[in-house]
């Protein structure tokens, strides 16, 4: 006589890798995020209150900066794509102020 976990019965409720099925979330997981947020928050004002939460100071804050600047600026393309961009919005810009300042002499020309 075959038991329920030899004939695959078994695993149907856990939504192993045969069920087909994402495994039901529990615990944390479970909560919305409202929640989550709430129990972090808890446990970061605690850490607070005892003493251990980490503080950057301005000299660890600057050298995590400085650390993530690098890591962008490794790659060629995303730093090209930026520098076009802040190129264009330059340019955009100039020929906005441009525009406005034909704009101010031609209505100064007409009211003449």
């Amino acid at each position: 006589m075959a038991t329920s976990k030899e004939n695959g019965k078994g695993n149907a409720q856990k939504g192993g890798a045969g069920g087909g099925q994402a495994p039901a979330k529990r615990g944390f997981a479970a909560m919305d995020q409202n929640q989550q947020r709430e129990i972090a928050s808890k446990g970061g004002q605690a850490a607070h209150q005892k003493g251990t939460a980490h503080e950057f100071d301005s000299e660890e804050a600057r050298r995590a900066g400085q650390k993530g600047g690098e890591a962008v600026s490794r790659n060629r393309a995303h730093m090209a794509d930026i520098g076009r961009k802040g190129g264009e919005s330059r340019q955009s810009a100039q020929r906005a102020a441009a525009a406005a300042k034909n704009a101010g002499n031609r209505q100064g020309e007409k009211e003449s």
